[in-house]
């Protein structure tokens, strides 16, 4: 069984001291590619180099929204020189954060538009980031006809979901599906699998029941059971047709 854990930060020191077991790990529990989604400036060469130490990792590139501050011109240009000198799989994570701070508003829109139109250029899929923030990136996307990508760990509602496929995106799903208070599950009834994903935001948001730990990868397979719980369907199904998804979205064999 092939699962493809479409956003995690493996690079990030939390994984400092054990990397190589976590790597082993989730290559035991069948997953693979593991997608690597930026940050900023501050982490591109640790995120490039566990890349290059492992051959099942694959990088994005991009610009957080949390991290779009007084620099973010220059995160942005750097952000355009990683594009223009190697391949990466998507420009990503980038998007939409109101959770916490709104100084910076007006320049997350702008480092917003801005990197989708730098995917549309090298004809990439976008990952997007939308906390607090859902209905405000649609309205972005729905600006670019064409444009592909994932609504990373999409938390919104039904109708959300169905704008999104509409929309020609997917909806990445993770450990908050296996949450008591999350609606995740009546949403993927709902809608199906046809655009569904699956990712792990590892080392945050890990799934019952290891809720509380750091996540990582190889904990995947807790995301599965509970998607095949919730539409009676098999686990080996689940992973089949969230595995395609993947590939068909991010071009990966």
């Amino acid at each position: 069984m092939q699962i493809i854990d479409t956003h995690a930060h493996l690079y990030t020191t939390e994984f400092d001291a054990d990397r190589p077991a976590v790597m082993e790990a989730a290559v035991r529990a069948g997953v693979g590619p593991i997608l690597l989604p930026a940050i900023d400036g501050a982490t591109h060469e640790a995120m490039l180099r566990v890349e290059a130490e492992y051959p099942v990792c694959k990088a994005m590139m991009g610009l957080h929204p949390c991290h779009v501050k007084e620099n973010y011109e220059e995160e942005l240009k750097l952000v355009q020189e990683y594009l223009a000198r190697r391949p990466f799989v998507a420009v990503g994570e980038i998007g939409l954060d109101f959770h916490w701070d709104t100084t910076f508003m007006e320049q997350q829109y702008d480092a917003f538009h801005r990197q989708i139109r730098m995917a549309l250029e090298y004809g990439l899929p976008i990952s997007i980031h939308s906390r607090k923030a859902t209905e405000e990136s649609i309205e972005v996307i729905r600006q670019y006809p064409g444009l592909r990508g994932v609504f990373h760990c999409f938390s919104g509602t039904t109708a959300q979901a169905e704008a999104l496929i509409g929309l020609g995106f997917y909806l990445g799903i993770g450990g908050v599906v296996t949450y008591k208070n999350s609606d995740l599950g009546q949403v993927i009834g709902a809608v199906g699998l046809s655009n569904v994903i699956l990712e792990t935001d590892a080392p945050y948001l890990a799934p019952v029941p290891k809720r509380g730990k750091r996540n990582e990868s190889a904990y995947l397979t807790f995301v599965i059971d509970k998607i095949s719980n919730v539409l009676g369907r098999g686990a080996e199904e689940i992973s089949k047709i969230t595995t395609e998804n993947a590939k068909k979205l991010f071009v990966l064999s």
